[in-house]
């Protein structure tokens, strides 16, 4: 792994995510007669981690959140020393896709930042729900966020399919979580939106890197231990003939 190349691919990634995700909640969600509602913002962030896993998953995993390579530590499939780059690249992708989304809403005459897609619980819940709710909806769905990435991206599962089935993941995870939280799983892109709103959602954004990790993490030991392909025993069987004869004078394979 290029850990330089990894890094700008999260930056980059993440960025997107934030843009597109956000994006389509903040212009297009509420845009009249044609908004499209939290069903579309919802497609709209599965959307992004597809389209990324395809682009930067051979080059960097396409983490895109913190939550995710917390969960990935814990299951034995990304190393530690690499988790503190890849959040710093994440949470500064995420504020830069948020920046830029700034930049583009801040052009309508009468603008007015609101919520800026903000994650927020209480009475800064979509749904008016409770902290102790909010807090169970994004570990729950960060855990289950995080069965599907190791399970889609086992050594074991069908090849080719795992982003389909984590943009169709997080799509649904949206569409359950949006009314309660806004939906974050994301602590990176909880944090771009919060340095923008500030105020409130800068008091509420430790729910939003708490619950996400825990969720993540929860998944990635449960998986290790109870779903991991245990290695088999040594063998000590005579290896095959190779299936052709190697030139003279040459070891077979070279």
């Amino acid at each position: 792994m290029n850990l330089s190349k990894s890094l700008l691919a999260e930056f980059l990634g993440t960025a997107w995510l934030v843009f597109g995700g956000c994006g389509a909640a903040v212009l297009a969600a509420a845009y009249p007669g044609l908004g499209i509602g939290f069903a579309g913002v919802a497609l709209a962030f599965g959307l992004t981690v597809l389209t990324m896993a395809f682009a930067i998953g051979h080059i960097s995993g396409c983490h895109l959140n913190p939550a995710v390579s917390v969960g990935l530590v814990a299951g034995k499939r990304f190393p530690l020393g690499h988790l503190l780059p890849y959040i710093v690249a994440q949470v500064l992708g995420a504020t830069a896709g948020a920046e830029i989304l700034y930049v583009i809403a801040r052009g309508k005459p009468g603008f007015v930042l609101g919520s800026f897609a903000a994650n927020g619980y209480a009475a800064h819940s979509p749904g008016g729900y409770s902290l102790e709710a909010c807090f169970v909806a994004e570990m729950v769905l960060t855990f289950f966020f995080l069965m599907i990435i190791l399970g889609s991206t086992d050594i074991r599962a069908p090849k080719g399919f795992a982003p389909i089935a984590i943009g169709l993941g997080l799509t649904l995870i949206h569409l359950v979580g949006i009314p309660v939280t806004n939906t974050s799983v994301n602590p990176a892109r909880s944090t771009s939106q919060a340095l923008f709103v500030r105020g409130w959602a800068l008091s509420q954004l430790w729910l939003f890197w708490v619950a996400p990790i825990a969720g993540g993490l929860l998944a990635g030991l449960i998986y290790k231990v109870f779903f991991a392909e245990t290695p088999a025993p040594a063998s000590h069987a005579v290896p095959a003939k190779p299936e052709y004869e190697p030139l003279p004078g040459t070891a077979a394979g070279d």
